[in-house]
């Protein structure tokens, strides 16, 4: 790979592979996946459920590692990566947005949203500011006392996503993150993940299976049984799937 194409790929696997169990009921939920995915786009990633596409985020993120191939990130080759660099790369580097929200429940949403910060170095009043703004850019300014309880499912989402923008990672990592939302409020949350992070040094990664988000879509690569089966370009998105 060249100097060139490293840079301006924020992320590349080449014949990623991982199982899961032994013998007769074993799993291969990636089958040689070959993917990139460049900084300054927002790629969008579907297929059928099953078909591995929250693997590939889990070790794209460095959460989980794979049996085989390589999962590059800005030029890092994470499946070499030890895991104490690991977990600090990952913590300056990667924004996560879970399908399960996985906010801490004895926590408010400001504490949520605050997190990342204080462990990237960030006084508390610091993290608590940039926090507050952002659960206010979100639509939720007036929830920031409120624990995850206490909020709706789609409240719940945008701490989510608010959290894992407020250290302004270079890549950012989306699993279904419309799911919990009605169409306005998906549509503001996608705006939201084009100005913030499709930046030229930025990337974004989106599992989805809502269609009404599609258009927002630079790329969308479609997975089936393991494998990357086909990358549609920009002038496909706007209609693809409808």
């Amino acid at each position: 790979m060249s100097d060139l194409i490293t840079q301006e790929l924020a992320v590349r696997t080449i014949g990623l592979g991982k199982s899961y169990g032994k013998g007769d009921s074993i799993v291969h939920a990636l089958k040689g996946v070959d993917f990139d995915a460049r900084c300054g786009e927002l790629l969008m990633i579907v297929g059928p459920s099953g078909c591995g596409k929250t693997t590939l985020l889990s070790v794209i993120c460095g959460t989980l590692r794979c049996d085989s191939g390589t999962v590059t990130v800005f030029g890092e080759d994470l499946s070499q990566m030890r895991s104490g660099k690991l977990t600090a790369f990952r913590g300056k580097n990667v924004g996560f947005v879970f399908q399960q929200f996985n906010l801490i429940p004895t926590w408010s949403a400001l504490e949520n949203v605050s997190v990342p910060l204080l462990l990237n170095g960030s006084t508390q009043a610091q993290a608590e500011k940039a926090a507050a703004e952002l659960l206010k850019e979100v639509g939720i300014g007036e929830k920031l006392r409120a624990l995850p309880t206490q909020l709706s499912g789609g409240q719940q989402q945008r701490v989510a996503i608010a959290r894992a923008l407020v250290h302004e990672p270079r890549l950012l990592i989306c699993d279904e993150p419309t799911a919990a939302l009605d169409a306005a409020s998906g549509r503001r949350v996608l705006e939201l993940l084009k100005e913030r992070a499709c930046r030229p040094d930025r990337a974004v990664i989106v599992v989805t299976h809502d269609s009404r988000i599609f258009p927002f879509a630079d790329r969308i690569a479609e997975m089936e049984d393991g494998r990357m089966k086909a990358v549609h370009g920009p002038g496909e998105c706007q209609s693809l799937y409808v």
